[in-house]
């Protein structure tokens, strides 16, 4: 088996990303499991200048390590382009070619799909609505960064597929969406077992939307490029923070759709099936998850890199030890009962999800908490 730590570089790491970070590295670990390394850097804007030798360094000051060398994301743009490429793809235009529209790619290397063939597996259309367009024809949803998309582009790609052709001809300004099974089909239901929260179920048509695997600009969007990775890895046991339980959703039906059409990654196998109830192992093609709560400041916001005061690069000028750091995302995890000073080394035999599967509430860093450390308190003040 196979666990991965992927952060962004996009900052300085804090204790909300140590505490996701030590419970994917325990996990690992402590089942004798490969652990590997991913820095996510695909989307190049938000990439800060050496954030990464940041990242490896804190890791293994606190005393956590990994298998191989580190995989970036920027260096495997040729991956996602081939698996891209395995998509069906619906509204061809004759004589299009890769290079055709904006800078995105226009893979038109299927006759139109959609209407038959694609019960099982997704199929991408080009998207021409801007952001203003789709905000004001969507509903409002929950806070954890999905919008539905109304599905403006799908309409045009199924019913006017010379139309949608010819927009993107003549270099109209495009993403590329994957389209979710239909409602009420087999397909459309995503199930999975978390080890944290339990059994989740996701409708993928409502609660998820044709969603982008490309961007206008040329980049693969996130949710594409960590499922083409995480299969091409191997990784088979995932671990990440509560608000991305959505997000397995639809890494799921991408997942179904890239092996249904052919991708291959460490000797799989092409797989249909979307839900992952039924494997009696855990693969990359059917993943293992644990999903945890999220680290939140007193004022009950997600802790975020822009709170330096927290992150580890303050926190280790203030002379703030890695076994105050490991002991404290120890506590926040229920693997102790204070926040006394340890090694990750030294919570592997007695680790288990059990105390978060007790307790799924998010933690808060509350600086009036007894148990909240002088070393935490004074950087937080």
């Amino acid at each position: 088996m196979t666990g991965r730590f992927a952060p962004t570089p996009s900052g300085r790491m804090h204790i909300g990303n140590m505490v996701a970070m030590l419970a994917a590295w325990l996990d690992a670990r402590s089942r004798g499991q490969r652990m590997v390394l991913r820095i996510e850097d695909i989307d190049a804007p938000r990439v800060l200048p050496d954030a990464d030798r940041w990242i490896m360094d804190d890791l293994t000051w606190l005393g956590m390590d990994w298998d191989g060398e580190p995989v970036y994301q920027s260096q495997r743009l040729d991956l996602y382009e081939q698996a891209m490429k395995l998509i069906p793809c619906g509204a061809p235009a004759a004589g299009a070619s890769p290079d055709s529209g904006t800078a995105s790619h226009t893979p038109f290397n299927t006759p139109l799909i959609p209407p038959s063939g694609t019960t099982g597996t997704g199929w991408q259309y080009p998207c021409f609505c801007s952001r203003a367009d789709i905000r004001a024809a969507s509903a409002p949803q929950e806070g954890d960064g999905f919008q539905i998309y109304p599905g403006t582009c799908h309409t045009l790609a199924v019913n006017e597929p010379q139309e949608s052709a010819r927009r993107v001809d003549q270099h109209q300004r495009h993403s590329w969406r994957l389209a979710m099974p239909s409602p009420g089909t087999p397909a459309n239901t995503v199930t999975f077992i978390d080890r944290v929260f339990g059994m989740q179920t996701y409708d993928l048509a409502h609660s998820i939307g044709d969603s982008i695997i490309r961007r206008s600009d040329g980049l693969f969007s996130y949710q594409f490029v960590v499922t083409v990775d995480d299969l091409a890895m191997g990784v088979d046991s995932i671990v990440r923070g509560r608000d991305l339980l959505r997000s397995t959703a639809l890494q799921s039906w991408i997942r179904t759709t890239l092996l249904a059409n052919g991708f291959t990654a460490n000797g799989l196998a092409a797989v249909s099936a979307v839900s992952v109830t039924s494997a009696t192992a855990a693969t990359p093609a059917h993943p293992e998850y644990a999903h945890i709560p999220l680290i939140e400041n007193a004022a009950g916001r997600r802790l975020a890199k822009r709170e330096r005061s927290l992150d580890m690069g303050a926190l280790r000028k203030r002379g703030v030890t890695a076994e105050q750091v490991t002991g404290y995302c120890a506590y926040l995890l229920g693997l102790t009962a204070t926040p006394e000073p340890c090694t990750p080394a030294s919570l592997l035999n007695d680790f288990s999800w059990e105390p978060l599967q007790r307790n799924h509430a998010d933690r808060i860093l509350d600086t009036a908490s007894p148990q909240c450390p002088d070393w935490l308190a004074h950087a937080v003040v």
